[in-house]
């Protein structure tokens, strides 16, 4: 198993637990946009046919992209292309696990656009998972999705689930009532991606009820990310789990932020 250079294992007290260690990895959440350059709102309308059409130097920011995520151990991917003319066929997340030293990754993609370009949510990890399952979500517009991977035995085991969620309130509500029973009672659970709303909203309220995940303990904004005034991009944590140094960087030229944090995982939650 390859595990990042940055990764940190608590030693306990003597007389101590087993139980009691932790060991600490380092989690990234980014929506990549598939590799285009967004660097203002006029770049939708400019730049949209790099959203279609293989153009543009996706494969520079793809690289940029592997040379971040190479420092994390999971990393957690949104609107990565799975292969198709936009990218030239190639599939983003396997490309980005080559190119960051991944031995794990898996994707799921979802939405096609215009028949020439599709999105996927990916997931790659430099600890081998135990099962990974996708799951397509509700809403009025098909072509939404989480990726659940789960690590170590067990309802204790760490959960990690990748979403993009849908940008009207009301899917986004039954997307995440979804979630929430997917990750009802799971203290170690981690639910990351672009949810397109911040956490204040009355949806991620119900998600937080109906789970152990819990409400960050401050906002980074992460949108868009040449003026970045929105938190719309979350990694949440289950109560069994603590984490530190929340914060966010350029995702290439992405129109979001990357986001990042450190997290402390039981020892018996990866066994």
């Amino acid at each position: 198993m390859s595990l990042s250079g940055g990764q940190h294992v608590s030693t306990p007290a003597p007389g101590a637990d087993a139980t009691s260690r932790t060991r600490r990895l380092r989690l990234l959440s980014a929506n990549i946009q598939a590799g285009s350059s967004t660097r203002g709102y006029s770049d939708y309308v400019a730049r949209s046919w790099s959203h279609v059409l293989p153009a543009g130097n996706k494969r520079g920011s793809l690289d940029l992209i592997a040379k971040l995520a190479g420092a994390y151990d999971i990393v957690g991917l949104n609107e990565s292309d799975p292969g198709s003319l936009r990218s030239g066929f190639t599939n983003q997340t396997h490309y980005l696990a080559q190119r960051a030293g991944f031995d794990y990754w898996s994707h799921q993609p979802n939405r096609r656009v215009g028949g020439v370009a599709s999105s996927a949510n990916g997931l790659l990890s430099k600890l081998e998972p135990r099962e990974v399952n996708d799951h397509s979500l509700p809403g009025r517009i098909s072509g939404r999705g989480v990726l659940l991977a789960k690590f170590g035995d067990g309802d204790e085991g760490l959960l990690v689930a990748v979403a993009h969620l849908a940008l009207g309130a009301s899917s986004r509500a039954s997307q995440l009532a979804f979630i929430a029973e997917l990750l009802h009672d799971h203290p170690h659970a981690v639910l990351m991606g672009d949810f397109n709303c911040a956490v204040d909203r009355p949806e991620m309220q119900t998600l937080f009820r109906n789970t152990r995940l819990q409400p960050p303990a401050c906002n980074v904004p992460t949108f868009p990310s040449w003026r970045p005034q929105r938190a719309i991009d979350h990694i949440l944590i289950g109560d069994g789990l603590k984490c530190s140094d929340a914060c966010a960087m350029p995702a290439a030229q992405s129109d979001h932020l990357a986001l990042s944090l450190e997290l402390d995982v039981p020892e018996s939650a990866l066994s």
